[in-house]
């Protein structure tokens, strides 16, 4: 495979496996820059399928991917034999997810959650930083775009109300 043509490690996935798959974001996570940032976006489709949900239901949805994000960030890293490696990009999908709960509708809004969200998980301000450096395994991968989510959810509320307040 010639994804990224030294990368020993990608060699080891397969995109027909289905947790690989998903751990690349749908092959987002191939890109050879700015792979979160692919990944990231590769959320936007499944976020416009699950932003007309009732607010329960997309909590589930998001829950889901959050919950199973563990053991398909887990399960790619160990196939790959690297920690964290940047093509594992499915806890970007949940951390869009994340940032979007109960957001206004409209591309402005859209942008914005993207834009949060990645500044949170780029920068990774206290405590995203320490959960990145001392939590492993799939667990890892996915805290500290949990928490970036999670911050970027309370900005855009934040905006929200601000603006429509």
């Amino acid at each position: 495979m010639c994804w990224r043509s030294q990368d020993e490690a990608l060699s080891r996935l397969s995109l027909k496996n289905p947790w690989h798959f998903l751990a690349l974001g749908f092959g987002s996570g191939l890109a050879k820059k700015a792979p979160g940032t692919f990944g990231t976006l590769a959320a936007i489709p499944l976020y416009l399928l699950l932003s007309p949900l009732p607010l329960a239901w997309y909590l589930l949805a998001t829950a889901i991917a959050v919950v199973a994000g563990v053991y398909i960030c887990d399960r790619a890293s160990k196939d790959m034999g690297v920690h964290d490696h940047g093509a594992i990009v499915w806890d970007e999908v949940a951390g869009l997810l994340i940032t979007m709960i109960a957001a206004p509708t409209g591309v402005v809004w859209l942008v914005a959650g993207f834009v949060l969200f990645r500044i949170f998980d780029i920068l990774k301000p206290w405590p995203i930083r320490v959960l990145d450096a001392r939590v492993h395994g799939g667990l890892g991968i996915m805290a500290d775009d949990v928490l970036a989510g999670v911050f970027a959810l309370g900005c855009l509320q934040g905006l929200a109300y601000w603006f429509a307040g």
